[in-house]
């Protein structure tokens, strides 16, 4: 019998939560309430998918009758100091996550991948190495899979104990789990990022840490030697530890060397070194790609996969959509969509991916974090920056405070483009990397993306049809 029927069980948010939520909850026998402040107009076609499997509480934002239920799983855009979560953590009632009720209730082993850069490049990664293996793979969590997202709750309620599951894993999902547990922990990097939420990078870190909290020494927890915030919490948590970082390192895990002249991903393991793959041979270009796919790698080793299928499924990764996604060439520039990069340090190593001429398009909605470190790296390798969105300005302020002045400023999208693509010569890359969240002009960064990429199509159509009429 489930540890959920009977339960009276209420969820905060009818977008993807609720969505997964309910269905899920409904067939352990839980009934179920769903919360949501906004009306059943604003909701749309979500309240059909909902609505056969629990009762709903729309447009009221003072949750009525919340107390009365037995527990509480918020949606992760519900802040852990809302007041609805800190009453019921003062009357008693469990708050828990959904990944934590998925972990509960899940047949299948789940692969956890969270860090501030890299989760969903990883979990592909991950994923195209156990499907190599000749294994039966979920991708699920914050990543898109087959054009949509999969949560977790939604992948442990439906696979079999054979399967396995990758899941991307955020930071705010973790504030409320107790006993999720991933057979496999990957923690990518942590640098600063959502300090409008967390408020400190040590709340952040702790957060992100949470996810090798329940571990035993069955399970295995990869952590990225190369990076001061993973390094730290090498003592953190009982699963076996696997250390991944781009030099050679003593220790079981992977990292990358010269081997007769050529660069190679390299692993150790149970005392055996292995060599998996020349780095050339990965498509899509970057250290920090390269740490990525070592992160992958070693996941692959404890797992059981072998050497053959991880270097098979490394090989044949050719990238995600919205990360460093080539998108097309005009005139001889390369246009390439990382609309995903909503962070300084994403932003950084975007632009450091490069050995080229940059023509950098950034901006957008800020989260409270320090533009010196991007202003430097523009000041250095960038050509030429177009300033975007609300926190635009900033950046350029940031890359003009260290001699950069070869900046201009865009009001939307297609301007952007237009800009940069006036500047941009043969053989350089146009690239959006905004180091900034998207929600001053669209509702996502896909969106943004999406923009990004109408506006480089039409650029690529009024240049053919220019030729044409020559």
């Amino acid at each position: 019998m489930s540890e959920f029927q009977g339960k009276l069980i209420g969820v905060i948010g009818a977008a993807a939560t609720g969505r997964a939520a309910a269905p899920a909850l409904a067939g352990l026998g839980a009934r179920v309430r769903v919360y949501d402040e906004r009306t059943a107009e604003a909701l749309g076609e979500t309240i059909c998918q909902i609505a056969p499997y629990a009762e709903l509480f729309l447009g009221d934002a003072h949750y009525s009758g919340i107390e009365e239920c037995d527990l509480i799983v918020p949606s992760p855009g519900v802040w852990a100091d809302a007041p609805v979560l800190r009453a019921a953590v003062e009357r008693g009632t469990p708050v828990l996550s959904e990944i934590e009720i998925a972990y509960r209730i899940s047949q299948a082993p789940i692969i956890a991948i969270t860090g501030t850069n890299g989760k969903t490049t990883t979990v592909m990664m991950v994923a195209d190495i156990l499907r190599a293996d000749g294994r039966q793979v979920q991708v699920a969590g914050n990543t898109l899979a087959g054009g949509f997202q999969v949560p977790l709750i939604q992948a442990a309620a439906t696979l079999p104990g054979n399967a396995w599951i990758v899941a991307e894993i955020s930071s705010f999902q973790l504030e409320w789990v107790q006993r999720f547990r991933p057979r496999v922990a990957i923690i990518t990097n942590i640098t600063a990022d959502h300090l409008n939420r967390h408020g400190t990078v040590a709340a952040y870190t702790e957060a992100k840490a949470r996810l090798l909290d329940a571990q035993t020494e069955a399970d295995w927890r990869v952590l990225n030697r190369e990076n001061e915030a993973t390094r730290e919490l090498m003592a953190r948590g009982s699963g076996h530890l696997l250390q991944f970082g781009r030099e050679r390192h003593s220790e079981e895990g992977a990292w990358a060397e010269q081997v007769a002249g050529r660069r190679w991903l390299r692993a150790r393991l149970s005392g055996r070194e292995l060599d998996l793959l020349p780095v050339d041979q990965l498509k899509v270009p970057g250290e920090h790609t390269l740490e990525n796919a070592l992160a992958a790698a070693v996941a692959g080793l404890a797992v059981g996969c072998q050497p053959e299928a991880i270097a098979a499924g490394l090989a044949e990764f050719k990238g995600v959509a919205d990360r460093l996604e080539y998108v097309c060439q005009i005139d001889g520039v390369d246009y390439v969509n990382n609309t995903m990069c909503t962070n300084v340090d994403a932003a950084v190593r975007s632009i450091e991916a490069y050995d080229r001429g940059v023509v950098l398009i950034a901006g957008g909605k800020g989260k409270g974090l320090d533009f010196e470190p991007l202003g430097r790296a523009i000041a250095e390798r960038v050509k030429a920056l177009v300033a975007i969105g609300d926190d635009g300005p900033e950046i350029a302020e940031s890359a003009r405070r260290h001699g950069f002045e070869r900046i201009s400023r865009a009001t939307s999208m297609a301007e952007a483009v237009q800009q940069a693509a006036a500047v941009a010569e043969a053989g350089d890359v146009v690239l959006l990397a905004p180091a900034c969240a998207s929600f001053d002009w669209y509702s996502s960064f896909e969106a943004r993306g999406q923009d990004f990429k109408q506006a480089v199509n039409r650029l690529a159509s009024e240049e053919k049809t220019m030729k044409a009429d020559a």
